[in-house]
């Protein structure tokens, strides 16, 4: 075989953290007369049949694949860098649905905006996270210390991701591991970061995932409020976009699979709570924020967001009209009806799914599941009835 290079597909021959071989390009290496190398650039042609394929492997089963860019935007405030150190637990604790379910594996977390010892640290042990498991990553520079910039550090990020077995690379946030150099609302100056990234990850089998911010901007599509060029969620094979449901009374917050290149989309949206929680520190106790998922959500974050995008008078009065329709619907079934029942008869009533949705918040119904196969009950809050 000839030596390691790219490809057409742009990935570089090598093998995974799990010690399986990726890409591996075999290429006659002929140059076509007339197609000399020209400063030292040469085109090399793989057949398609030489390129091995494999089946995609998940490190957070039908969410974030592995050996890939997973994004997970939103605004302030909401528990972006807490879903980071809750991820960081679950696989440096192996339970973690997917590949490394069973198996603990290494983390490396870059953070730039926030002290390790005051707020990182004590996130990823309130998470639970085997601290033994977790690696800060620095770079030493000229005898001194510098963070990990993209695209510089990725060949040695690489090398040690290989070396550790490293499962996720953690980015808090994406954007600011890009050089300061890169115009990162340009789409071709910031895939001159981005794409060595996917290809390191492609090659170690390590999964990254980075936190990006929502801009100002009103849209119910995630994907469009993604701070900065269009390429951070181009790149990205997934999405997994955030919002705080106002409406859902408790402070809590859903996540929702916005984009999935290799995986289903229409994934169940997940609601979740941030709560205070206290722990030990040699100066005394400490007090951070800890994620807790509760559940599934009937609203996405798509359905948040457009509420938050406005809508018409018409719109909201029909909410609001919907809403009361449910309180009383729910009423007269005793309080709680099957989901199906609801919408069938949501839609006699003249109401479309996704108001009954919104309207659903609004009248503070609660939900549960229950049985094999698992069926979604509708229940309305005594103190909200009247």
């Amino acid at each position: 075989m000839p030596p390691a290079s790219a490809g057409l597909d742009g990935i570089t021959a090598g093998h995974g953290a799990d010690g399986k071989p990726v890409h591996e390009p075999a290429s006659t290496g002929q140059v076509e007369p007339g197609g000399n190398a020209e400063h030292g650039r040469t085109i090399l042609l793989t057949p398609a049949s030489q390129i091995r394929m494999r089946p995609v492997a998940w490190t957070w089963t039908n969410r974030i694949p592995s050996g890939a860019l997973t994004v997970i935007p939103g605004r302030e405030g909401i528990g972006k860098s807490l879903t980071l150190a809750w991820l960081t637990a679950q696989i440096t604790r192996g339970i973690l649905p997917g590949r490394h379910h069973g198996t603990p594996r290494p983390v490396i977390y870059a953070a730039t905006e926030d002290s390790w010892s005051q707020t990182i640290g004590p996130r990823l042990f309130a998470a639970g996270a085997d601290m033994d498991m977790v690696y800060r990553v620095d770079v030493q520079h000229d005898g001194g210390f510098d963070s990990l910039t993209l695209p510089r550090d990725c060949t040695a990020l690489g090398r040690e991701i290989s070396r550790l077995g490293v499962a996720l690379l953690a980015a808090d946030p994406l954007l600011s591991l890009i050089h300061a150099g890169i115009d990162t609302h340009r789409d071709r100056d910031l895939r001159t970061a981005l794409e060595p990234l996917v290809n390191m990850a492609d090659r170690t089998g390590c999964a990254v995932v980075g936190l990006a911010h929502f801009n100002k901007s009103a849209s119910p599509d995630a994907l469009n409020l993604i701070t900065g060029s269009r390429a951070f969620s181009a790149v990205a094979r997934a999405v997994i976009a955030i919002a705080r449901d106002d409406d859902a009374g408790d402070g809590s917050c859903v996540m929702s699979q916005a984009k999935n290149n290799l995986g289903p989309l229409d994934l169940p949206s997940l609601r979740y709570v941030v709560e205070s929680v206290e722990i030990p520190t040699d100066e005394g106790p400490a007090y951070v924020g800890k994620l807790t998922i509760t559940g599934e959500s009937d609203r996405s974050v798509g359905d948040i967001l457009g509420d938050s995008a406005g809508g018409t008078v018409e719109d909201r009065t029909e909410r609001d009209d919907c809403a009361d329709w449910l309180k009383a619907y729910l009423t007269s079934q005793g309080g709680e009806a099957a989901r199906e029942d609801v919408l069938k008869a949501a839609r006699a009533a003249g109401f479309a799914e996704a108001t009954l949705k919104r309207a659903r918040s609004r009248a503070k119904v609660t939900t549960s599941r229950a049985g094999f196969p698992a069926s979604s009950t509708w229940q309305l809050n005594p103190a909200h009835a009247t």
